[in-house]
C-alpha cells in the first residue's frame, strides 16, 4: 500500500466549528491513477492540503500512512521529502530567481545534494521540450509573467524532475485549453510507472481521456460516497452529482 487514509477528519484553522472532512477513507496502491471528483465545497482540495499538513486545516481524527509509515503529524517539508508531490490550483510567482535556479534549488533540497549542472540542465531542457515550454523560460523569473497554462505545465515539469512516489494534482487542468490539457496528460504519462501513483482532483473528464484511470471517487460533504472505474467519471460528466447530493 502506497497511501492509506483512515477516518480522516479535519476542521478549518480559522473556524473550529467548520468541519470539512468527516471520516474520509482512501487507499492507493503503487501503479495506480486515482481520481477525486465532487461538487464545489465538498472537501477535495482540503483533502490534498490535509495530506500535506497545511496550516489552514487541523486534523481532529484519523491517520495518514505512506508506505506503511504514519505521516499524520509530520511537517510539510518532511512529507515532501518522503516522496509526495502536490501541484497547486494557483501556482505562486517567485521574483528574483529564474526558473532554472528554482528547479535546481528544489532538486538539491529533495536529494540532499546539488545536481551537476551539466547533467541537470539537459534533463530540464528535455522535459521542457516534451511539455512545449519555451527554452528561454529557464532564464525568466519563476512563473512571473507566465500564462495560466504555462504555470500549470511548470508544475508538471517539477513533478517530472523530482520523480516523487505519489503525485497529487489539484485541478491542474482548470482553466486550460484543449492543447494544454493534452500536454499535461503527456507529462503525467511520462511520469507514471509501476512504482509510483497519481491522485488527480478534477471537475472535468477531459484530463482523464488520455490516462489509464484505475479508480474514481465521488467526494460529497467531506466523505467518499462512491468509488468506481472510469465509467463513474463519465456518469458524472453526463448527469452531475444530483443523485449523490440527494443521498447525503
Amino acid at each position: 500500500m502506497l497511501l492509506s487514509i483512515k477516518n480522516l477528519k479535519t476542521i478549518a484553522e480559522d473556524d473550529h466549528n467548520k468541519q470539512i472532512l468527516k471520516g474520509l477513507d482512501l487507499e492507493i496502491n503503487k501503479g495506480e491513477i486515482h481520481v477525486i471528483m465532487g461538487p464545489n465545497g465538498s472537501g477535495k482540495s482540503t483533502l490534498a492540503n490535509t495530506i500535506f499538513s497545511s496550516y489552514k486545516y487541523i486534523k481532529t481524527d484519523g491517520t495518514i500512512k505512506f508506505l506503511d509509515e504514519d505521516i499524520t503529524n509530520l511537517s510539510t517539508d518532511k512529507i515532501a521529502k518522503k516522496g509526495i508531490f502536490m501541484s497547486f490550483q494557483t501556482p505562486e510567482e517567485i521574483k528574483g530567481i529564474n526558473l532554472a535556479g528554482y528547479l535546481r534549488s528544489i532538486k538539491t533540497s529533495m536529494d540532499g545534494k546539488k545536481p551537476s549542472i551539466y547533467e541537470f540542465l539537459p534533463e530540464v531542457e528535455n522535459y521542457m521540450k516534451e511539455l512545449n515550454i519555451k527554452s528561454e523560460y529557464t532564464n525568466r523569473e519563476f512563473n512571473v509573467g507566465f500564462s495560466g497554462g504555462e504555470k500549470k505545465k511548470n508544475e508538471i515539469l517539477q513533478m517530472l524532475l523530482l520523480k516523487p512516489k505519489l503525485a497529487i494534482l489539484d485541478e491542474t487542468d482548470s482553466g486550460l485549453d484543449v492543447d494544454a490539457i493534452k500536454t499535461v496528460v503527456k507529462g503525467i504519462n511520462l511520469y507514471k510507472n509501476d512504482e509510483n501513483a497519481v491522485l488527480i482532483i478534477t471537475h472535468s473528464t477531459k484530463i482523464l481521456e488520455g490516462l489509464k484511470v484505475d479508480k474514481v471517487h465521488i467526494l460529497v460533504d467531506g466523505k467518499i460516497v462512491k468509488t468506481g472505474d472510469y465509467n463513474l467519471a463519465l456518469e458524472i460528466d453526463k448527469n452531475g452529482y444530483k443523485e449523490y447530493l440527494n443521498e447525503n
